[in-house]
């Protein structure tokens, strides 16, 4: 077995989100579905944006916003994710290297601009995001790099890069170098509309083995098995070797081996944006993890990372995670 040299490596769209706060009545003035992620095309990208009001830009993406949580928890992490060699591409590269992680993919010379998503955040907290894919779509099996895939101890897909074929073939090519090399394959799945897209091909990645570690919401789930929750659930449980399931202020379980471990939501005084707390969830649970943590412990320190992440606007810390673990109890 090689040495790992990394806890996690994760695969995803390379993206620079821009987030602005909104009003319900925009979502309904430009047909947007609240709540969801719709993909769209180059010139609705520049209509929106041009619609919304002031905005933070920062690099983001769900895999990419996840690894910066992990090294915001001291933990070791690189990224896997394509972009243009444009300005947007430029500020992608140096704000995920300065977060400290990994990051070594060329950036492609021609075809689309870097990918954005434009996210809007409703007064009541849930951000309803319109991306544009761009150049994110165009990551390929030559951009695998073996050596950090084998080296890490984790390798973590985001959903949504099921989309275009090549980066299909990425992810496959690097499950496959995971396994050989004796590591550990997670996926998240992203959207219950991506689940409904992909539902029988996510569902063979579990039943193959193809992937050791799935996370879902409470709406992934139902729709990935196509009934309600405690239905669903009892379905995951007889398929999944080890699943996560995050359920907002409900918290949060863990199914490894049919046995079942489950945390209450951290508190939190004001929900401001719900952006990125599913991806600072999966680190918090991914570090633990990686770091040998037991399933409840991993939780816990999923649930604490969300909690931080919608106490603000953005996906990415706003203060040092391991410093705020540790004076929770939660060693990392």
């Amino acid at each position: 077995m090689t040495v790992p040299q990394l806890d996690v490596i994760g695969f995803g769209n390379a993206i620079v989100d821009v987030i602005s706060r909104t009003e319900d009545g925009f979502l309904d003035r430009h047909g947007m579905r609240k709540g969801g992620m719709t993909l769209i095309d180059q010139e609705r990208a520049e209509a929106v944006y041009g619609a919304m009001g002031p905005g933070v830009e920062i690099s983001g993406g769900s895999a990419a916003n996840s690894m910066v949580g992990i090294a915001a928890l001291g933990g070791k992490a690189g990224f896997i994710g394509k972009v243009r060699d444009d300005e947007l591409g430029g500020i992608f590269a140096h704000d995920i290297r300065a977060a400290g992680v990994a990051y070594a993919t060329p950036a492609a010379t021609t075809g689309p601009t870097t990918a954005r998503c434009l996210i809007l955040v409703t007064p009541d907290g849930e951000r309803t995001m319109n991306t544009y894919l761009g150049a994110a779509q165009d990551l390929s099996p030559a951009d695998v790099d073996a050596a950090m895939v084998a080296g890490a101890k984790v390798t973590y897909l985001e959903g949504y890069l099921w989309d275009p074929p090549p980066a299909k073939e990425a992810f496959l090519k690097a499950a496959a170098i995971a396994h050989e090399a004796g590591r550990t394959v997670s996926l998240t799945l992203s959207d219950a509309f991506c689940v409904g897209r992909y539902r029988a091909e996510f569902l063979n990645l579990l039943r193959a083995g193809t992937v050791d570690l799935v996370f879902a919401n409470e709406a992934e789930l139902m729709s990935l098995y196509e009934t309600d929750f405690d239905a669903a659930l009892a379905q995951l449980r007889q398929e999944a070797r080890h699943a996560v399931v995050t359920r907002s202020e409900k918290g949060a379980l863990a199914l490894i081996g049919g046995e079942m471990v489950s945390v209450p939501a951290f508190p939190v005084a004001k929900v401001v944006d719900t952006t990125g707390a599913g991806d600072l969830f999966a680190a918090g649970y991914l570090h633990g993890f990686a770091k040998g943590m037991a399933a409840g412990e991993c939780l816990a320190l999923g649930a604490l990372c969300a909690a931080e992440i919608i106490s603000h606007i953005g996906a990415r810390p706003e203060r040092s995670l391991k410093d705020y673990a540790g004076e929770n109890g939660l060693g990392v």
